[in-house]
């Protein structure tokens, strides 16, 4: 047989057909109560489960925040003091912190529980001599299972009856031609033991596999992690993740930034305490101090960034497992893509017909009436079909012929030939009755219905020239026959005369949208590579179609006989991969990560699950993928398109413009707080914030600006800028140096009005009250001018965002609520304002804006996009 992309299936042995009568000792199967008893000792029959962090570790975990032990301690002090009121408050906070880490932390987690809840199969079980369905996770060792097309099986086992029972195992073992099963040698139990994925053993059934023709009875031999499928689950465990470099980024800048808080606030609090002799307020002071230089928000900032990023992602299809992924996406350079279901719609339909003599018939493009000729050739195509199938082919064939008159055909079928090893043909008899001959319909590979009509060596050579023409191009070819059967003539399809009458071309149709996304994949400097298990010559066709680069292609067997040192050249330059078998995807996303990619890759079966596991963005195929592929990927493609993939990324890009945009507002917001918490130690003066204050502007206005700039829109640029490298720090020299700037310029505003009012003569709450109103507004300021990197005002003041109308609102509120309510005011220390103060407070902060905004148009902006 030649290579033509035709996929066929074995058939079953004809010296062995055994029934579906199962052995005297098996017949009733377990009782209730001895399959409860093992359901009980072994667990429910599910795969590994996901990295999770019980509630009580994430706790722990945010507990020993520096943050958090400073307003632990400041609760404290205050509590010492006699003042439970504000103790009580910063209590509050403290518990508001955790509470917001473990819903964020579970959030993700939960939603891929329902979708591995959504996702288990269920199986048909004999219990106690009767069969009932029960869901997959509640099979037990020791069960029957009944298996039939179209059933997923639930468990390893060992068949004990089966009739032309067909099972396809390229999840286990990337081998797409389905393995034909047939019963155990034994039917004594002891001597029964489980065979391994791949081997020459024809009598095991293994769990995750799908039944595609026939059926069976099964006892059960392994569940769960015991399974086959279950050991690949396993043994992922060995395969390192890339951890989570922003994450570790930011926490290594908050320890710095901590002990530079620690060792300046312990300072100034023995300098302030020594001078004034007021060590309580020392005290307050110093810590007042120290979080005031802590950017303890950066944490807090990459978890709402992350969640958040999450649910957006999940709005385009895409559910994401693990925050490394979303970190990564903005700077993937190589993306690794499957063909099948992901490039294309995972549904062939025919696309071209060929007459006997190589003439092509046209096909109506709006599903109308075909043409008589090409009508025939679709009465034949499906009359060779099964009724009622799973093969994707075949229903393409009947939906061709639907709304066709069957004239000439007799109404019901008579006798079927199936396919065989060395025959990929098949054909059906039909008869309606009468002693008349039936008609025979047949449809197999090109080369296969060429040698059964005997056509002489011109014709032949001819009709295989078109189906090679057709293949070259990615088309599946078919060809098609018919004939009157010869009752007398033998039980073999060889012996039936049969007649020529044409081809029939199948693709499985581009995902609409495909080539507007590679597109943009591509402008936004991406690598796009094929890794597909597919024909080479179908590979590059695709390819082509798509808009991907369609050459070289390299297949599974030339890497296989290459050394490492080409086999790294072949990964850096190949643009499809066809004919790949699992275990080379892993050695080439290995091969790519060391030459400094970031990768991205895609699967679905269970051998792609290391691949996907070392690829520092796995994605997983969420409609057609196994439970292990999905466990081992960052991410799960609920719907499998490739469109996904590139929304996801573009969203990642914006996540982490977003993420970098919020960090240097975070960074910039904290110089005039610690400058205004620093000064008045400074100057041998009362404190003028404390740590109700400064826990009230990082715990509510901080986290909700986070939230505005999370929804701020994507830069017009975004998927035109090269991807950012992998080794870029979060905060860069020049974002940082901006931050600074902005900070400065705040709080050389905010200290003016603070030097002004001292200078007035006003009281210390008035002062405060002026003050903290000036850097409230200058806070709002600096969202206005970090919002955007454009250097136009005009832009960051119109541009669309609803969260930032909300945040405007509710710091309005709060401004209203701790300056207006005489109640609050008191607990925040804060006097009385007049219009003069709130016109001062404006002024300063309008001040802040303008020269912010002039810096950014001297060319900072251009500076800050790269």
């Amino acid at each position: 047989m030649s290579s033509l992309p035709f996929t066929k299936s074995a058939g079953p042995s004809p010296k062995r057909r055994p029934t579906l009568a199962m052995p005297p000792a098996l017949d009733t199967g377990l009782t209730e109560r001895e399959a409860a008893a093992r359901l009980r000792r072994d667990g429910a029959n599910e795969l590994p489960s996901g990295e999770h962090r019980a509630p009580l570790r994430i706790i722990a975990d945010t507990v020993c925040e520096p943050m958090f032990a400073l307003l632990l301690a400041a609760g404290l002090l205050y509590f010492f003091l006699g003042d439970a009121l504000e103790a009580s408050v910063l209590f509050g906070f403290a518990t508001l912190s955790v509470l917001i880490a473990v819903v964020q932390e579970l959030r993700t987690e939960h939603a891929l529980d329902a979708l591995r809840d959504l996702s288990s199969p269920r199986a048909m079980v004999v219990r106690e001599g009767k069969t009932k369905r029960i869901p997959g996770r509640e099979v037990v060792r020791g069960d029957i299972i009944l298996v039939g097309e179209g059933d997923r099986v639930p468990a390893d086992g060992v068949l004990v009856a089966a009739t032309g029972l067909e099972i396809d195992e390229s999840l286990l073992t990337g081998e797409s031609v389905p393995v034909c099963k047939v019963a155990a040698e034994t039917t004594e139990i002891a001597d029964i033991a489980p065979a391994r994925a791949g081997t020459d053993d024809t009598g095991t059934l293994f769990s995750g596999t799908l039944v595609v023709r026939g059926q069976g009875r099964a006892l059960v031999l392994a569940t769960g992690r015991r399974t086959e499928l279950g050991r690949i689950g396993q043994s992922l465990h060995r395969i390192e993740r890339e951890p989570p470099r922003l994450r570790a980024q930011t926490r290594r800048l908050v320890r710095v930034f901590a002990i530079v808080a620690g060792v300046v606030s312990l300072l100034a609090t023995v300098l302030y305490g020594l001078t004034g002799h007021d060590w309580p307020a020392a005290a307050l002071g110093g810590i007042a101090l120290a979080m005031s230089m802590l950017p303890e928000e950066f944490p807090l900032i990459l978890t709402v960034f992350t969640v958040m990023g999450a649910i957006r992602i999940g709005k385009a299809r895409v559910l994401t497992r693990r925050a490394a992924a979303i970190e990564a996406l903005g700077a993937a350079t190589v993306l690794c893509t499957d063909k099948t279901g992901t490039l294309t719609q995972n549904r062939m339909s025919v696309v071209e017909l060929h007459d006997a003599s190589g003439l092509a018939l046209p096909l109506p493009a709006d599903g109308g009436p075909l043409t008589e000729r090409a009508a025939a050739l679709a009465a034949i195509a499906r009359h060779a079909s099964r009724d009622q199938t799973f093969d994707p082919m075949e229903r393409a064939l009947h939906e061709l012929a639907a709304g066709q008159t069957d004239a000439g055909w007799p109404p019901a079928p008579a006798r079927e030939f199936g396919l065989r090893d060395d025959l990929p043909a098949m054909a059906r008899a039909w008869g309606n009755g009468t002693a008349e001959r039936q008609r025979l319909a047949a449809k197999g590979a090109p080369e296969a219905i060429v040698r059964l009509c005997r056509l002489p060596p011109p014709e032949a050579g001819q009709v295989l020239a078109a189906a090679n023409e057709m293949a070259g191009r990615g088309l599946r070819v078919l060809g098609l026959a018919d004939g009157l059967l010869e009752a007398g003539a033998g039980d073999r399809l060889e012996d039936q005369p049969l007649h020529f009458r044409g081809l029939v071309g199948l693709a499985d149709p581009l995902r609409p949208g495909v080539r507007a996304a590679v597109a943009e994949c591509r402008a936004a400097g991406i690598r796009i590579v094929m890794v597909t298990g597919d024909h080479p010559a179908t590979a590059a066709a695709i390819a082509g179609e798509a808009g991907l680069a369609a050459t070289p292609v390299v297949t599974g067997g030339e890497l296989a006989d290459l050394g490492p040192a080409a086999f790294a050249a072949c990964a850096a330059d190949a643009a499809v991969f066809a004919r790949i078998r699992p275990e080379q995807k892993l050695r080439l996303v290995e091969v790519l990560k060391e030459k400094g990619a970031i990768v991205a890759m895609t699967g679905d079966g269970v051998n792609d699950a290391p691949a996907l596991k070392a690829a520092h963005i796995g994605i997983a195929m969420g409609g057609r993928g196994t439970d292990v592929a999905r466990e081992a990927a960052a991410m799960v493609l609920l719907d499998d398109d490739f469109g996904s993939i590139v929304r996801t990324i573009r969203l990642g890009r914006r996540t982490f413009d977003n993420l970098r945009k919020a960090m240097g507002f975070v960074m910039s917001i904290h110089v005039p707080i610690a400058g205004l918490a620093f000064l008045p130690l400074l100057l041998g003066l009362p404190p003028l914030l404390g740590p109700l204050h400064i826990a009230f502007l990082e715990m509510v206005i901080d986290p909700v600006c986070s939230i505005a700039f999370e929804a701020e829109p994507a830069e017009p640029d975004l998927m035109r800028r090269p991807p950012r490298k992998a080794t870029d720090a979060l905060l860069t020299g020049t974002l940082m140096i901006w931050s600074l700037v902005q900070g400065a310029t705040a709080l050389l505003a905010t200290a003016a009005v603070y030097l002004l009012s001292l200078e007035a003569g006003l009281s210390l709450d008035e002062m405060r009250s002026r003050t903290f109103l000036t850097l409230v507004l200058a806070n709002v300021a600096l969202i206005i001018v970090d919002r955007s990197f454009s250097s136009s005002l005009l832009t960051a003041l119109t541009r669309p965002n609803a969260a930032l109308s909300t945040v405007m609102a509710i710091a309005g509120a709060m401004l209203i609520l701790v300056l207006g309510v005489p109640q609050v005011a008191v607990l925040f220390h804060f006097g009385p304002l007049g219009l003069g103060d709130i016109g001062m407070a404006f002024a300063a902060a309008l001040a802040v804006l303008l020269l912010l905004e002039t810096a950014k148009a001297t060319g900072m902006a251009a500076k800050l996009r790269q």
